[in-house]
């Protein structure tokens, strides 16, 4: 199979890129700029902006199937960077497919996109896209997503997957902020500490993106439709924080904030950084202290009907596979 992964650089994307070409398919790359791990793979690279239309249709020539990786994560920056990277730069990879007959579309997007301030306790796919958002990264995926399923049909065959809370070796972006929070001493439990979560182990991930893309066809259950992936069972989330900050080496979380004031707090601090025009992440946000307060759990019985889905790497092994890492940046 002739594949384009964009994004194929980053976390998720190069265990997606391992994955295919370890299962012997051709692998094309578009990214910004150039990744040794790409080279050592001996994968084709396309550098180009995924805002520029033409550098993605470029990059489309010849394939069958696309995994669109690629996106601008976190939670705080301006509209045009989040809806022109996610959502315009979506639109270029659905018009690249259209120009060059690409007949797959596996689009990574996130359980944020249907996030409305509330616990979500097994939920599943029928859960709405809520009327407004407390941060433009699930706005301009929500945006994408939907651009996404609705362009699905005979000759284009799209689904849209919703990771949660993805985690592993190689993480650039969650495990290491927590670990550098706690070195520094700013990381606080952020309400009763009670609350459960679904988590999304990279390796289960990246095999999901492939086997939904291998059952994907225009008249398969896939079609068009929109899945959480994730671990079969949650964990408590600051149980596994302890776990992280322990196996590193450094101590438990000690010290806690309620969730009315984290809020208040995020608010204050969204609003000062705006007023004073401050490109880095304010220390708490509204959204935050939601992800970190409440319970968000995903039913994946949808993912295992209609592709498969089965994750193989428990939590417990993920942990393992990620000890020498985390006493590395314990240490560190």
């Amino acid at each position: 199979m002739k594949t384009l992964v964009t994004g194929g650089g980053g976390f998720l994307g190069l265990y997606i890129v391992e994955q295919l070409v370890a299962r012997g398919d051709d692998v094309r790359v578009f990214c910004r700029g150039r990744y040794d791990q790409l080279d050592a793979l001996g994968v084709e690279t396309v550098q180009g902006d995924i805002q520029n239309a033409a550098d993605v249709a470029t990059a489309c020539v010849g394939i069958e199937t696309v995994f669109h990786v690629a996106a601008v994560p976190g939670v705080w920056g301006s509209w045009k960077k989040y809806h022109g990277i996610n959502t315009v730069g979506t639109e270029n990879v659905l018009a690249g497919c259209r120009t060059h007959g690409v007949s797959k579309l596996v689009y990574t997007s996130s359980p944020s996109v249907v996030f409305d301030g509330q616990p979500h306790l097994n939920a599943n796919e029928s859960l709405p896209y809520p009327d407004s958002y407390l941060c433009h990264y699930p706005h301009s995926k929500a945006l994408a997503e939907k651009t996404v399923l609705a362009a699905n049909d005979a000759q284009l065959a799209t689904v849209s997957l919703r990771p949660h809370l993805i985690w592993g070796p190689r993480d650039n972006h969650l495990i290491p902020r927590v670990i550098q929070r706690a070195k520094s001493g700013r990381l606080r439990r952020v309400g009763d500490g009670s609350n459960v979560i679904s988590m999304s182990y990279v390796e289960n991930i990246s095999a999901a993106h492939l086997q939904a893309a291998d059952a994907l066809t225009p008249d398969s259950p896939a079609a068009g439709q929109a899945y959480f992936i994730n671990e079969l069972e949650p964990v408590n989330l600051w149980n596994w924080v302890d776990e992280i900050l322990t196996t590193a080496g450094l101590p438990k979380v000690g010290k806690s904030i309620s969730t009315k004031t984290a809020r208040k707090i995020g608010a204050v601090m969204e609003g000062l950084y705006t007023v004073m025009r401050l490109h880095r992440e304010p220390p708490m946000t509204r959204f935050v202290a939601s992800q970190l307060s409440q319970s968000h759990t995903y039913d994946v019985s949808k993912a295992q009907r209609d592709f498969g889905y089965d994750p193989q790497v428990s939590i417990e092994e993920g942990m393992r596979r990620m000890e020498p890492e985390l006493k590395r940046l314990g240490a560190g």
